[in-house]
């Protein structure tokens, strides 16, 4: 491969590499390496997930996300919102599109910095799960908003080892093989949710997830009647807003809104995925 143009965009802090790969620049075979080694801090140019701009014949373009460790993955909210603003500011798009993922098309519309995503429909629902781990049962929430999800309530927030009992849940046998990202929430008395997550993928705790606010804000409607539209605190301390509908028993129109910064433009030279 050449040197290859990029933009590094943050939504919220959770930070990815995009890619115009219409004329396919990649080696398929070298391609989950490739993502992994340029994913890398300090050594490359570092992010939580690598993004490919593709043709499609069934919307304005496909994308390929994939997560910081190589591995594809199927819906990503803030991901979602920079690839719009990326594919509106080089006319990929236009101001209100759509775009296929693996979670099926997704619509987006940017104003300004600021993107709106409509997330697939949510399934998979299922409250007060009872998760048995090291230190005995967990009562739990699951929920998949593109990617599945656990959701926990606390009210001690700052003190949860969101790695390591994220990890551990993450890699429970109930949600083998693919495994489950992992929310830890607390309610705020102005109505807001406050949100640390361990994400799949990037095997950590980052600064923001788009789709883990979306499941988190739908648990604390179901369970503690949080009107839409929700205000999501992440842990870079940027809100993500929520908006949905909710019809018997069912949540419909569910929108993922946030900031999408453009960091820079840059070009890859080979250096950036050597050993």
């Amino acid at each position: 491969m050449g040197k290859i143009d990029f933009y590094k965009m943050s939504g919220s802090g959770n930070d990815f590499i995009i890619v115009d790969n219409r004329r396919k620049l990649f080696d398929e075979a070298d391609l989950p390496d490739f993502v992994t080694r340029v994913c890398r801090r300090k050594m490359s140019v570092g992010a939580d997930g690598f993004i490919l701009i593709e043709p499609s014949t069934a919307a304005d373009f496909k994308w390929r996300f994939f997560n910081r460790d190589g591995s594809s993955g199927e819906m990503c909210g803030n991901g979602a919102r920079c690839t719009a603003r990326f594919a509106y500011l080089n006319q990929i798009a236009g101001a209100s599109m759509s775009f296929e993922t693996e979670a099926g098309i997704v619509q987006a519309h940017v104003k300004g910095e600021r993107v709106v995503v409509k997330m697939p429909e949510p399934r998979d629902l299922q409250l007060d799960y009872t998760l048995r781990l090291q230190n005995g049962p967990w009562l739990v929430n699951r929920i998949n908003t593109g990617v599945p999800h656990v959701v926990i309530l606390t009210d001690r927030l700052d003190d949860v080892d969101v790695v390591q009992l994220g990890r551990e849940i993450r890699m429970h046998e109930a949600f083998a093989p693919a495994g489950t990202n992992v929310n830890f929430i607390s309610l705020q008395n102005n109505g807001e949710v406050a949100i640390r997550t361990y994400e799949r993928g990037v095997e950590d705790e980052t600064l923001a997830c788009g789709t883990g606010s979306a499941a988190s804000a739908l648990i604390a409607a179901r369970k503690y009647k949080a009107k839409s539209p929700v205000r999501v605190k992440t842990r870079s301390a940027e809100y993500l807003t929520i908006h949905f509908e909710e019809r018997q028993g069912r949540f419909y129109d569910v929108h993922l809104e946030g900031d999408a910064r453009i960091i820079y433009a840059g070009r890859l030279w080979d250096d950036a995925w050597k050993d």
